[in-house]
């Protein structure tokens, strides 16, 4: 049970913005219950994942920048091909986490599940894998809350960070769903080539977007947008064939990258979603945040940046509280709302516009100037 000496805290959701947020608050010396409906916490999906600057400054606070550092690939500088693989344009990336960290990092996604997982373990937070919250009961001082094992405790504190089809979301009454673009995306792990080692994305072609990120010296991440299909009209098991066709007519690294796409199970196909909770993030003492509040289309590579920076600014605003059952968590969580907000609203606004005018057929859009945009705002500290 809370009281004012050891506030207690419930996250429901192990994945990026829920492992950084339990960091972040036992480091303050909060208990953390964390409950993760999987009962193979360590089963990321997902073949590789860009940490922009502004992602990397979060997950420094967290303890995970060495570990990230030598085990990603640092890959400064973006290249715009040509669909034979002549480079058209190559620029520098801003530096959204300030000078003094990389513009981005690729890594493996499982790999910044398990380093995030082992900074969780290490923490003592409590962690109960295959368990869902079924039921919060509120009143002015905590939340009761009854779980899927038939348990229940109280806590002052319960934080939705259960990703884009959040339960703890509509069982407190928020409304927004997500919405899909138009869009889908072919990913998977392949051999890294050893011409690569930077971002490297085709715009045309029979794809809106063929590109592909280093995510260790031995690999990389490749990907393919297109128009969305039916998921439930493609056979899994064709997966790899799917998008070993879809490749075809790119050069370049692409003549190594294809050979490799052959194991289905390791090829994932998506779509593109726009979410954005406008009203507030809370229900009492039950807030969400990452994915369960937002979420956008990776064509700006800020979705985990987001869902990072909103566990910092959270935990910044929760830390130092002296009792949590009389605090006035409602002006808390409205701060947080308030502050996350409009830099939210920035990302998702600019990274569904980038889609749009690929599906629009646009081809005088300012692209430059509204990346310059929002990384320029991204710089500042969240």
């Amino acid at each position: 049970m809370a009281d004012s000496r050891t506030p207690s805290v419930l996250i429901i959701g192990g994945g990026t913005s829920g492992n950084a947020l339990t960091v972040l608050l036992r480091r303050a010396g909060i208990a953390v219950d964390l409950v993760e409906a999987s009962a193979d916490w360590k089963a990321a999906a997902g073949s590789g994942i860009t940490l922009q600057g502004n992602a990397l400054r979060v997950l420094r606070e967290v303890g995970v920048l060495d570990a990230i550092q030598k085990e990603g690939y640092k890959a400064e500088g973006v290249a715009i091909l040509a669909p034979d693989g002549t480079v058209l344009a190559a620029h520098e990336e801003f530096r959204t986490g300030g000078d003094d960290l990389p513009s981005h990092i690729g890594m493996q996604r499982p790999r910044l599940q398990q380093l995030l997982i082992d900074e969780v373990l290490a923490s003592g937070a409590d962690v109960r894998l295959g368990t869902r919250a079924t039921a919060f009961d509120q009143d002015g001082e905590g939340v009761d809350v009854t779980f899927t094992d038939g348990t229940s405790r109280r806590y002052d504190l319960v934080v939705g960070a259960d990703g884009l089809g959040s339960a703890t979301r509509r069982m407190i009454g928020v409304t927004e769903e997500p919405r899909a673009t138009g869009m889908g995306i072919w990913r998977a792990p392949a051999p890294r080539p050893a011409a690569v080692r930077r971002t490297e994305m085709v715009y045309g072609g029979r794809c809106f977007i063929a590109g592909y990120c280093p995510t260790s010296e031995d690999t990389v991440y490749a990907y393919l947008v297109e128009p969305a299909r039916d998921r439930a009209a493609i056979d899994p098991a064709a997966y790899a064939d799917e998008m070993r066709a879809l490749s075809e007519g790119y050069g370049g690294a692409w003549d190594e990258i294809r050979p490799a796409l052959t194991d289905p199970a390791v090829v994932n196909y998506t779509w593109f979603d726009r979410h954005l909770v406008e009203g507030p993030w809370h229900r009492g003492r039950v807030v969400l945040v990452g994915d369960a509040a937002h979420c956008c289309p990776p064509t700006l590579a800020q979705g985990a940046a987001m869902s990072l920076e909103d566990a910092l600014v959270l935990a910044d605003l929760l830390t130092g509280l002296d009792d949590w059952a009389s605090a006035p968590l409602d002006r808390i969580l409205t701060d947080y709302h308030a502050r996350r907000l409009p830099r939210v609203r920035l990302v998702v606004d600019a990274s569904v516009q980038l889609g749009q005018w690929l599906l629009d057929g646009v081809r005088d859009a300012d692209v430059p100037g509204l990346i310059h945009r929002t990384m320029t705002v991204l710089k500042e500290l969240p």
